[in-house]
């Protein structure tokens, strides 16, 4: 779960909604930057699934009592984290072997330095998973891979800007100083790419790498705060209608 705290109230964005958004945004990628002539199904479905661990857990939501607030993705126990990981790499396997060898490599670099004995696991279980995966496709090219995954990788980090971000500021650590860009996307000329909010329904950014200007929406639900001092998370959350922000991407140099 992705959460942003107000005032008095929580925004509650799901992490497969804003995986969603991830995808649309791969969707408009320029297809003259590509390393082919098109962007294979199997890319795109890993960056719009590449969180679908986190479904059945986001129904749900869960009470952090340290910090007084509903655990989000960056605070969730690491142990139960990983069991998600790989519940959702299981998933995307399931419908395609080579989106699922994306979102294996996904989780296996985010985990591959902890020390702790799950996450161990986790990554020689990944890698083993790799492997028999690597062996079963008809062709592999590593260097159409890296540039996979690094499309993969931008296009999660501008989605979780879009949404760890209220609209209209940049105040998420994260992103002050702008997008990472995996150094296998050799099209930019920054390490990180320069957003800028031009209003609180409209980002433009310096380096503009998609097709045209557009728009994404993703969902969220708001729940004040007394609702669930009074009715509890679980309950709050589930009887919240979704509401929907839609936010136009376009190059900085047309802002105005």
């Amino acid at each position: 779960m992705i959460i942003r705290e107000r005032q008095d109230e929580f925004i509650f964005i799901e992490q497969h909604n804003h995986a969603l958004v991830s995808g649309e945004l791969a969707k408009q990628w320029r297809k003259d930057l590509l390393p082919a002539s098109s962007l294979p199904q199997s890319v795109i479905y890993a960056i719009e699934q590449h969180d679908a661990g986190w479904i059945p857990a986001d129904k749900e939501p869960f009470w952090n009592d340290t910090k007084g607030m509903p655990y989000s993705f960056i605070d969730f126990p690491a142990p139960t984290k990983i069991l998600l990981y790989t519940y959702g790499i299981d998933e995307v396997q399931k419908t395609d072997a080579y989106a699922a060898l994306l979102c294996s490599e996904h989780y296996v670099r985010f985990l591959q330095q902890e020390e702790s004995e799950s996450a161990k696991h986790f990554v020689q279980q990944e890698q083993k998973r790799q492997e028999s995966i690597l062996s079963s496709l008809p062709s592999f090219h590593e260097e159409q891979f890296d540039y996979h995954y690094a499309l993969l990788q931008f296009c999660d980090n501008l989605s979780l800007f879009l949404c760890l971000n209220e609209p209209g500021k940049n105040t998420h650590p994260f992103f002050t100083k702008g997008i990472p860009l995996p150094s296998t996307l050799p099209h930019f000329s920054q390490e990180k790419m320069a957003v800028t909010w031009v209003d609180k329904q409209k980002i433009a950014l310096k380096e503009f790498p998609f097709a045209k200007a557009f728009t994404i929406t993703y969902a969220f639900k708001q729940i004040p705060k007394f609702h669930i001092e009074k009715n509890g998370l679980l309950n709050s959350y589930v009887n919240t209608p979704f509401q929907q922000t839609t936010i136009a991407l376009t190059k900085a140099e047309a802002a105005n």
